[in-house]
């Protein structure tokens, strides 16, 4: 885990990181589901499950997964004090992730532009979410504003 957050003006496109594991239990699952309203059998109905789902296991929603990768990256350090704001992505859940699965996220610096503001700019990232086999079961294209250093010298 870094220290303190990378700046913007520090990003290199390019640049990779990789966050730690996290195995996702039966119980986050059940208080995700509980906590958000989603009452749907395939979440909530062990008999249905067994049943209905070609999957024989609890299912995480594809939005519980998102939330624990970007847990798993704010774990890393890189937007400690530096991230300003989350400002959106596309997300492609590509495979279910179920209870006893354990994730972790790859993260690629995509681009980076400068803003209006001179203390600010805009970073995009690639998450890819792996599961214990090395199958991605997750993408998103990831916008956030990111603090620049106070004492990086503007392009241009």
């Amino acid at each position: 885990m870094l220290d303190h957050g990378v700046t913007f003006d520090e990003y290199t496109v390019g640049s990779a990181y990789r966050t730690l594991g996290r195995t996702v239990s039966e119980t986050d699952i059940v208080t995700f589901v509980n906590l958000c309203g989603f009452t749907e059998p395939l979440f909530m109905d062990m008999e249905y499950v067994a049943r209905e789902s070609v999957f024989g296991r609890r299912v995480a929603p594809g939005a519980l997964t998102f939330a624990l990768a970007e847990g798993l990256i704010m774990q890393t350090g890189l937007i400690h004090s530096t991230g300003m704001a989350y400002l959106g992505s596309d997300i492609r859940v590509l495979a279910p992730v179920l209870a006893g699965d354990t994730i972790h996220v790859e993260i690629e610096v995509t681009d980076k532009r400068e803003t209006k503001k001179p203390d600010r700019g805009i970073v995009s990232y690639r998450h890819r979410v792996l599961n214990q086999r090395g199958e991605i079961v997750l993408e998103a294209e990831v916008q956030r504003m990111i603090r620049r250093s106070p004492h990086a010298p503007r392009a241009g």
